[in-house]
């Protein structure tokens, strides 16, 4: 029989909050008009649509027009890549970007590249997983039109230094974007203009709002190009009838979770801390997480001698619940491309574990992970 489930995957999702759906049961309910319809029913909804944008840009410290729903942070990197890239096509067809970006941003560049005609020069990391602001630059040329570097990293949790980028970008007139889905709810969110970025992409469920809904950011007055096709809906940036239980539920999570992060616990360093000290004396583990400038829930190591996906099978048996950074696809273990990108061989880059910590998780889970975590890396060699 299964243990009790103890749940450290947090940077994959996080539970919806209690109010939170409470909130949104009662939308679901009552709420059911269209915004875009005339009558009163509509209206009341339009109503709740454009006051969780008016909340969202109070937070933000921007103008609600700069504020875009989607259906979460893949559509937000989706619209803001082929939208801006599309837009500023006549000014060049060049564009940068990290060896490390989530897939989102990965698939959306290597389209474009391969059936639009762009160019993407992809930026090494360093050794720790850094993107380093002089490779930027470096790479800028005459037609360079969009840069697109990730606030924080969803596997090994660096946070890149995207103000200083953001800024260079800025000085040479090319538009930057930045995929901050793992920034918001763990790092501060002073104002969406500390990432110095043209586009910043959102996603309500890493931080206890619902699935399905998420943002982007577009600094006025860049307009990029749609691609949802259909009606004048989200400013004529994103056709289709708005989710309005999601927005409100994104809206609330915004206000509760992410100007104070709901994920900043100072324990977690000592966590991390226990963690390192533990694997540091087994053979064969290398931590891949950096000490410093690090979200503080996120902790990643590789194991040579077996895969990801047996440790992550064996710890779940005893009802851990951790991720690999490998993706299985018809029984094949695809290896983690931000492993690969730190310099890691395939084996190595297969073998990644990632603990992401959250705010239900107690002492003695974490107690139950560092005894038991030994003995399962070395059953999982066998």
């Amino acid at each position: 029989m299964r243990n009790e489930s103890i749940y450290f995957d947090y940077n994959a999702t996080t539970p919806l909050d209690s109010e939170i759906l409470s909130i949104m049961l009662q939308s679901l309910k009552d709420d059911y008009g269209n915004p875009s319809s005339i009558h009163h029913i509509g209206q009341k909804a339009r109503y709740i649509l454009d006051n969780s944008r008016d909340r969202i840009a109070r937070i933000w410290k921007c103008k609600p027009s700069e504020v875009i729903f989607t259906s979460g942070g893949t559509e937000s990197n989706n619209l803001a890549l082929f939208g801006a890239a599309r837009h500023q096509k006549s000014r060049g067809n060049h564009i940068i970007s990290s060896e490390i970006e989530h897939h989102a941003v990965l698939h959306a560049l290597e389209y474009l590249e391969k059936f639009e005609g762009f160019e993407v020069t992809w930026i090494p990391v360093n050794s720790k997983g850094f993107v380093e602001v002089e490779s930027v630059k470096a790479a800028i040329r005459p037609d360079t039109i969009l840069v697109s570097i990730m606030a924080a990293n969803n596997e090994i949790g660096t946070i890149q230094p995207v103000n200083r980028i953001g800024k260079i970008c800025q000085e040479n007139g090319i538009i930057f974007h930045t995929d901050a889905v793992q920034w918001f709810g763990k790092e501060p969110v002073d104002e969406i203009g500390q990432f110095n970025a043209d586009l910043v992409s959102v996603c309500g469920h890493k931080f206890h709002g619902p699935k399905g809904v998420g943002a982007l950011f577009i600094r006025s007055p860049l307009l990029p190009h749609p691609i949802h096709f259909g009606g004048a809906h989200e400013n004529e940036r994103r056709a289709g009838t708005e989710n309005l239980p999601g927005i409100l539920g994104l809206t609330e999570a915004v206000e509760r979770f992410t100007k104070a992060p709901v994920f900043d616990r100072i324990d977690w360093i000592d966590w991390r801390l226990e963690l390192r000290a533990v694997l540091s004396r087994m053979e064969g583990i290398s931590i891949r997480s950096p000490e410093s400038n690090c979200l503080k829930n996120t902790f990643a190591f590789t194991v040579r001698g077996t895969d990801g996906m047996t440790l992550i099978a064996n710890l779940d048996l005893q009802g851990i619940c951790v991720s690999s950074g490998s993706a299985c696809s018809a029984g094949s273990i695809e290896p983690s491309h931000v492993i690969k990108a730190l310099g890691a061989d395939k084996e190595e880059s297969s073998s990644l574990v990632r603990i992401s910590f959250g705010r239900d998780n107690k002492r003695e889970q974490l107690d139950k992970l560092v005894h038991i975590l030994p003995s399962v890396i070395e059953s999982s060699r066998l």
